[in-house]
């Protein structure tokens, strides 16, 4: 059970209202009320009465209700506390949580734009799969993460780095090897390597992908994908840059006709430590925005030399 739906059933009782509700979470109407329905399915009961003139919580929603606003004041209380002892920590140094190949062929300008603001900056690195990318950065084990952008998550903020073509990641001997492209109906049957529990945005992500073959190997990382769908034969959902950082003989890398899907610096949302601030700002000149300027120190260094 995610935090963030107790937090959605707490603020619905509130508001008594789904548009209002999912106002308050930066989020549409329709994925709200999915959200409410997910957790009504995880509780088994029915959580509020919906009529067209009103929603009211019912005794099962109204006792969650009341256990979910003394875990969540737990929650935050923690948060504080990490905030609090987070405060005086180095600001010479980033703990970045990445996924896979992270900010791919931007990482060199990335970087650079990020020395620039910080001189000297540490970077201490930070491996993530997909089932912890969010809630590295949300429990504060990371500074911020790099990782695929499915869509907004409450208490986060993304900073495209880079788009990157979706593809189909076969085997070599299968009969999708040889297109040139390749639809989402022609790939819906898969069969689909697993993946561990995935946050709703990410299941939403990989659309037919989030449902995995009989016995499918489970892939946490996208490092894994190529060498799991040479050796089961099952095939996965990849952005095209994988073709460069995980190349196989055996493994195909088919162009999919969709969205492109992106990359993005995601960071707490609350977070306006000037590393951070300086993390956003190298993530938007990494994507070909305006060069971020030198601090005033090392300008003087600069006119002098």
């Amino acid at each position: 059970m995610e935090i963030r739906l107790l937090r959605y059933v707490v603020t619905l009782a509130e508001e008594l209202h789904f548009g209002r509700a999912a106002e308050r979470h930066h989020i549409s109407q329709q994925p709200f009320g999915q959200y409410i329905r997910r957790l009504e399915r995880e509780v088994g009961a029915s959580l509020f009465e919906r009529t067209s003139r009103r929603v009211t919580p019912t005794p099962a929603g109204v006792r969650l209700v009341a256990e979910a606003r003394v875990l969540l004041d737990a929650v935050d209380q923690l948060a504080e506390h990490a905030r609090s002892a987070g405060a005086g920590r180095d600001e010479r140094t980033l703990r970045l949580g990445v996924l896979g190949f992270g900010a791919g062929h931007r990482w060199d300008d990335l970087r650079e734009a990020l020395n620039v603001q910080v001189p000297g900056l540490r970077i201490d690195h930070v491996d993530l799969d997909w089932a912890t990318q969010h809630r590295a950065v949300l429990d504060h084990t990371v500074d911020a993460g790099i990782m695929w952008h499915a869509g907004p998550v409450d208490g986060l903020r993304s900073d495209v780095v880079l788009s990157s073509p979706r593809v189909a990641v076969v085997p070599a001997r299968s009969l999708l090897a040889d297109a040139t492209s390749l639809t989402m109906d022609d790939v819906a049957d898969g069969p689909w390597l697993a993946t561990p529990p995935l946050s709703p945005v990410m299941r939403e992500w990989l659309g037919p992908a989030a449902e995995s073959g009989p016995n499918a190997p489970v892939v946490r990382q996208p490092a894994a994908v190529p060498t799991a769908v040479a050796t089961s034969g099952y095939i996965a959902l990849a952005h095209e840059v994988a073709r460069d950082f995980y190349p196989r003989p055996d493994v195909r890398f088919v162009p999919l006709e969709e969205e492109a899907p992106q990359i993005a610096v995601v960071t707490r949302a609350d977070d306006e430590r000037p590393t951070i601030a300086a993390l956003r700002q190298a993530a938007h000149f990494a994507r070909g925005g305006t060069v971020p300027p030198l601090p005033v120190a090392e300008k003087g260094r600069r006119r002098n030399g």
